[in-house]
């Protein structure tokens, strides 16, 4: 019989892949993309995943796989060579990438479990008290984790009093795997086929009737006959147990004595949609611009596509009927957004016209139901879904056939992973994605990044514009306030114009809606003492604290730090402190003292933290419930609500003055986005722009919705000044305790690399903060022209850090690579 080996993939940042023997019971079962138990270190125990069967008999002495958990793979070949991709492209290990491709659930690592040592005598004299109460709680079960034996015990160092059991053999300790991902099962009640006959049923409630004890049993079986159309159905349980007026006993009893039959069926964790009221796809009447896309989209012979439509284009509708092309085919489709914020819409608006087919995933989603998802993704061809929707992590999905992949608002800088890694961009993932799997990709958005818009004016992709939105709308109005010149006449009221306020208020009159936008969350920036300055700092990072009054604290956005309130200044005892700067909980105080009789509501990371609180307040606003809605850029992107009016961009300066090559094109992007959610449907919309500079060019792109003119002008800055799409960049991001050892390190390491790349690198710099929980940070920029072997140049990159970081003095150094940064 043959001895084959195996190759796995470990969930662990490891440099490559290892090699196990396979047991000689396991030679016909065993086959890529499965996941086993292996034994990695002296103890622990993990779910890898089988990457290589072969008979290469290694060089050294193996460990055996001591088991196979799935009984066919859930992960195809498509897959982990996208993952390997991603690894050698990313500059990491496909151990990270399978971290994070896998659901939580799907990834098993074993945990240290405690159980009294099989020769223990029993003798409790010479036991502490603490340890006496280990020994009889673990005495209570056959096993317990440590942690579990912590927290039962209150104990918060336990490991000694564990220890010191372990050496005196009254305990052993061992390494228990736990499959953490079980199908859902729901309890059904059906009829026993004793009762399947007329008579039978008769003679059975003839005798439930005569006796006055079975009188809860009989109230029981006529609600199940009710239910069950005469014993025709099986009936969920729990509709049974959730009726206030029958017995719980009475059912249980029925069970018992075998009148009622209970079987467990598996159930999905996700919601389903009542697909009666589904329309057909072909019913969807385009418009000319939309027909002429599609007619391009499906004759284009790119592999990359891009729809450059203005907001409210109907760029949804092409994207539907090609989704449909691509079902017709038996292929899958994948739709990528950047905010989980953009699903909920979405998603009703795909399954009107795919039902069922239709499958959601994002981090929201609890581990069980991300792990159905996947594996209902894998059986595509037996019923699973054919229709994916998600963020940038939908990307990792085992797609049975992928024909079709659709990544909207593709500029957003949302689709980046910046930790842990792979810190990959999600638009250019997909992309290769989609090659992999020799599927369309169509990137569409209504401000294109600039390097898919250089890529298809370059005709590496497809280019198709829609300029008009659907049904003759008219793109809204963009108007500026100077609020330069309003303060110095005191035409404001806080941190409103009374431009902005009056257009406010007549939408209200109007019964429409506003949306106000301002991208710093919290209620001030910082607080200021007026006599000294001094201004609270976090204590491991630097940066000052955001004052938040809903919790009366400063908060650190960084590292989660935090304060209360100081009644006094620290440093001079003065009580003048003073709040600088806004951010959207103070606009939401603001207005409420404004418009008292309007409905406002606020969206941004504190105000969604809470399991689908963001759909509740979307929800909310197309119900018409909020008047006003403020919020950071969650309310910039594809939301689509018919009764906006104005949409107010509350501080455009600190979008345009931010230290970045791609500040420009963000400002223009991010008020382009928000200024498209005004007059979506009926009367034209609004924009008002708040600026102290009316006049700056990015400011004037907007208003005149010039997209065109801000390309040309940005991609000639980028072509002097030698950045993307011209160049490619590697940013390198190192981080220690210790400053002096960080910038010697980080002088070593730019000389050495000069020495490879002369002309190339920038830096070592601190970046504008430089110092997050704790580390001082340096950064060091590599740029290599288009065409340069860039793979070759990351493989030198990797070797001079290896090198460095052998060193004793820098093992502590954390070293980040960031490929095309964002």
């Amino acid at each position: 019989m043959k001895t084959l080996f195996v190759d796995v993939i470990l969930p662990l940042h490891l440099p490559s892949t290892y090699t196990y023997r396979v047991p000689q019971e396991y030679n016909d079962a065993i086959c890529i993309g499965q996941r086993v138990v292996v034994q990695f270190g002296k103890k622990k125990l993990y779910s890898a995943l089988v990457r290589k069967v072969h008979e290469n008999t290694p060089t050294y002495q193996t460990k055996y796989v001591l088991s196979i958990i799935d009984e066919n793979p859930i992960v195809g070949e498509e897959q982990l060579r996208f993952w390997e991709w991603m690894a050698t492209y990313y500059m990491c290990y496909v151990g990270d990438v399978m971290a994070i491709a896998l659901p939580s659930s799907l990834r098993i690592a074993s945990e240290s479990v405690l159980a009294i040592h099989p020769d223990f005598s029993g003798v409790l004299e010479e036991l502490t008290d603490n340890e006496m109460r280990l020994v009889m709680l673990l005495s209570e079960h056959s096993t317990m984790s440590v942690n579990d034996i912590s927290l039962a015990l209150g104990l918060k160092k336990i490991m000694p009093l564990i220890n010191s059991l372990i050496e005196r053999k009254i305990v052993i300790m061992d390494e228990d795997l736990h499959q953490r991902f079980t199908p859902r099962t729901v309890s059904y009640l059906s009829l026993h086929n004793d009762y399947a006959s007329e008579d039978a049923r008769r003679d059975l409630f003839d005798r439930l009737e005569k006796r006055s004890t079975t009188q809860k049993q009989l109230s029981v079986l006529l609600k199940f006959m009710q239910l069950s159309h005469f014993g025709a159905e099986a009936v969920a349980k729990k509709e049974l147990t959730e009726c206030k007026d029958l017995s719980v006993s009475a059912i249980n009893t029925l069970i018992k004595n075998g009148v009622l039959v209970q079987e467990d069926r598996v159930a999905s964790r996700i919601e389903t949609y009542d697909e009666s009221q589904m329309l057909s796809p072909t019913s969807i009447v385009l418009n000319d611009c939309q027909q002429a896309a599609y007619d391009y989209l499906k004759r284009d012979t790119h592999d990359v596509s891009l729809l450059h439509g203005v907001t409210s284009s109907g760029k949804t509708e092409v994207y539907i009927r090609l989704i449909d092309d691509t079902l017709k085919e038996g292929r899958q489709a994948l739709f990528l957004l950047p905010e989980i914020a953009l699903t909920a819409q979405l998603i009703n608006r795909l399954r009107r016209y795919f039902g069922n087919a239709v499958g959601v995933y994002h981090s929201r989603f609890s581990p069980s139901q991300r792990a159905e998802v996947w594996h209902r993704t894998r059986q595509a061809d037996k019923g699973g879904y054919r229709v994916l929707i998600g963020a940038r992590s939908a990307l990792f999905l085992p797609f049975h056939n992928l024909g079709l992949v659709v990544v909207d608002e593709e500029h957003d800088p949302s689709y980046k992973q910046y930790e842990p890694a792979p810190r990959y961009q999600g638009r250019d993932s997909a992309i290769y994605l989609g090659h992999l799997w020799h599927a369309r990709t169509v990137l569409g958005s209504a401000t294109p990044s600039i390097e898919s818009y250089f890529n298809a004016k370059n005709a590496k992709y497809g280019l198709v514009e829609m300029t008009k939105r659907y049904g003759g709308q008219q793109m809204p109005e963009v108007l500026c306030a100077d609020m330069k010149e309003a303060t110095r006449r005191k035409e404001t009221n806080g941190y409103f114009s009374h431009f902005l306020i009056k257009h406010i208020q007549e939408a209200l009159e109007r019964k429409e809606q506003v949306i106000l936008f301002q991208n710093r969350r919290g209620f001030s920036l910082r607080i200021e003492c007026d006599d000294c300055h001094w201004t609270p700092q976090c204590q491991h990072c630097d940066v000052s604290l955001v004052y938040h009054k809903a919790t009366h604290s400063l908060r650190c956005h960084y590292c989660g730090y935090s304060i209360g309130m100081p009644s006094e200044c620290p440093a001079c005892h003065s009580h003048h402190l003073s709040m600088r700067g806004f951010g959207t909980e103070r606009i939401e105080e603001d207005l409420a003292l404004l418009f008292p009789e309007a409905r406002i509501a606020r969206m941004d990371l504190d105000s969604t933290t809470q399991k689908n609180r963001y759909l509740e307040i979307i929800s909310d606003f197309e119900q018409r419930h909020i008047d006003i809605l403020v919020g950071t850029q969650m309310v910039t992107k594809g939301l689509d609500f018919d009764n906006v009016s104005v949409v107010g961009i509350l501080s455009a300066d600190n979008l345009i003055h931010f230290p970045d090559y791609k500040a420009y094109e963000r400002a223009f992007q991010l008020m382009t986005q928000v200024s498209g959610r005004a007059g979506r449907h009926g009367q034209e919309g609004k924009v008002i722009i708040q600026t102290y500079d009316p006049y700056h060019q990015a400011i004037r792109d907007v208003i005149d919705n010039n997209y065109d003119r801000m390309y040309c002008g940005q991609i000639q800055e980028r072509r002097i000044f030698r950045y993307p799409p011209y160049y490619r960049m590697v940013e390198i991001t190192l981080q220690h305790r210790h400053q002096e050892v960080l910038n010697e390190a980080a002088a070593i390491a730019a000389q050495r690399l000069r020495m490879m790349f002369a002309g190339r690198v920038i830096g070592p710099d601190y970046p504008s903060v430089n110092r997050i929980r704790g580390l001082f940070i340096k950064k060091v920029m590599l740029r290599f022209e288009k065409g340069e072997p860039l793979q070759q140049a990351k493989q030198i990159i990797l070797d001079i850090f290896d090198k460095l970081m052998s060193d004793k003095k820098f093992a502590q150094l954390r070293v980040i690579y960031d490929v095309d940064p964002d």
